[in-house]
């Protein structure tokens, strides 16, 4: 039996999907959730073997718990999207994520990607895998993109330095660094301007 945690913030596809994941011999969904933090918590907790993650969730987004979740745990991380843009797909598979997937796939696809992964093997979309062959590469270093990821959930420099344990002059000389190559005015703008390219 493959143990799947589920996590996607719209509750109407999170309950369709788990209702007809449920209804495969071989797979189970032991808990699913509608943000990452609690998508981090559960599979601490419950160590599934697959973790089918939205890409876009409140307070961390499903490339953020694949990352963190993947330092710990003995896991493997599917990410499925509504905006599936080269960057992220990018970014994600730097955090060893092993599926990348738009959610216009059947539930009986993302079946049999969640068996192929399962059993250790990975699954990229191949049409976002041709963008990002050709998509924009991030002007951004790994610390720019940190401090503006950071930035888009939380409201102060000061926070954005705990979160990063960083000094908060560095945090200022960060997003000023981005905003620059970015050619925005705020580091809300910066921040938007690189998620939107999914740099972030």
């Amino acid at each position: 039996m493959i143990r799947v945690l589920f996590a996607d913030d719209e509750e109407l596809i999170r309950t369709a999907l788990e209702t007809l994941l449920n209804l495969e011999e071989d797979i189970e969904i032991v808990a699913s959730c509608d943000n990452g933090k609690n998508a981090v918590r559960l599979a601490t907790e419950l160590q599934p073997d697959v973790c089918l993650f939205d890409l876009e969730m409140p307070g961390m987004d499903g490339v953020e718990a694949a990352e963190r979740i993947l330092r710990e745990v003995p896991t493997r991380v599917i990410i499925v999207t509504r905006h599936a843009r080269p960057g992220v797909l990018r970014r994600a598979l730097a955090t060893k994520v092993s599926g990348f997937t738009p959610k216009s796939v059947s539930a009986q696809q993302l079946a049999e990607i969640i068996r192929k992964v399962a059993a250790g093997g990975r699954w990229v979309d191949p049409e976002i895998a041709a963008g990002a062959l050709v998509g924009e590469r991030s002007p951004l270093t790994a610390r720019e993109s940190g401090v503006l990821r950071v930035s888009r959930s939380t409201a102060t420099v000061e926070e954005i330095a705990r979160e990063l344990k960083l000094a908060p002059g560095t945090v200022r000389n960060y997003l000023s660094q981005a905003m620059t190559k970015l050619d925005a005015r705020t580091r809300h703008e910066a921040a938007a301007r690189a998620y939107e390219q999914g740099w972030i």
